[in-house]
């Protein structure tokens, strides 16, 4: 019979994937021992595996960090994702990039029918191709081996080639200066997508408000709408007012 504890290392596994002892020791507030006498039975039933002075869920050894970040908040972006998929009908096309955010967005639309998307992630491209009338185009380039992603050049040639009813983007950080994000290549993507759409649209949770990213994307003005989970702070709720940009909060 497991005890609470036992539930309450799990948990914290299956968010972090893998934690060192005394990791768990301190989120636990217990000592050393305690910890590794916890874990014993969990490691001799086969659902946790020792390494190196750390433990992690069996399932996910060597996961990407992509995989990570996808259980990181999953409730809150699954209904970012159902909130915006609500507001794209059938036969519509959009723009999807690479994020986890998106990824749910893509697996929220898997009951639309007839949709034109185009994206760089493989992720999303693998969801949504091949069912129910859809038509996928993924671009090419250099495929990232975290995301599954594709970068560069080419990517971004022929995403210019397409104007969609809705472009739809993730962030890697917001503050009152606008959409950022931490790598080069993706802030092009989705500075070129945002370009490509009628509507344009940022899906981000509530983590990412107040953060500063490398790479400026697009300030609010670029945007017509963020949909999160939660309402950010006055600074940036001013300045999506001032910008004239949409606050959509998911239900």
């Amino acid at each position: 019979m497991l005890s609470k504890r036992h539930a309450d290392i799990l948990k914290i596994l299956e968010t972090e994937g893998s934690a060192t002892i005394s990791g768990l020791a301190r989120l636990l507030g217990v000592s050393l021992e305690t910890v590794r006498r916890d874990v014993k039975p969990l490691t001799e039933s086969g659902a946790v595996v020792r390494m190196h002075g750390a433990v992690g869920l069996a399932g996910q050894i060597g996961e990407a960090p992509f995989q990570k970040r996808m259980r990181e908040n999953a409730e809150a972006k699954k209904a970012i994702a159902r909130t915006l998929a609500g507001s794209i009908r059938d036969g519509e096309s959009l723009m999807l990039d690479t994020g986890t955010t998106t990824s749910y967005v893509a697996r929220e639309l898997m009951g639309h029918r007839r949709l034109t998307v185009v994206t760089n992630s493989s992720d999303i491209a693998r969801t949504l191709a091949t069912v129910n009338g859809n038509r996928v185009y993924m671009a090419g380039g250099e495929l990232r081996s975290d995301s599954g992603a594709a970068f560069g050049v080419s990517a971004l040639d022929f995403i210019a080639r397409f104007s969609v009813h809705h472009a739809i983007i993730s962030a890697g950080a917001v503050d009152a200066s606008g959409i950022m994000d931490y790598d080069l290549d993706e802030a092009e993507i989705a500075r070129l997508m945002l370009s490509r759409g009628d509507r344009r649209v940022v899906v981000t949770d509530h983590t990412k408000f107040g953060r500063q990213g490398l790479i400026a994307v697009a300030g609010f003005a670029d945007i017509g709408e963020i949909v999160t989970d939660t309402a950010p702070g006055a600074d940036i709720a001013e300045a999506l007012a001032a910008a004239g940009t949409v606050l959509t909060l998911s239900l």
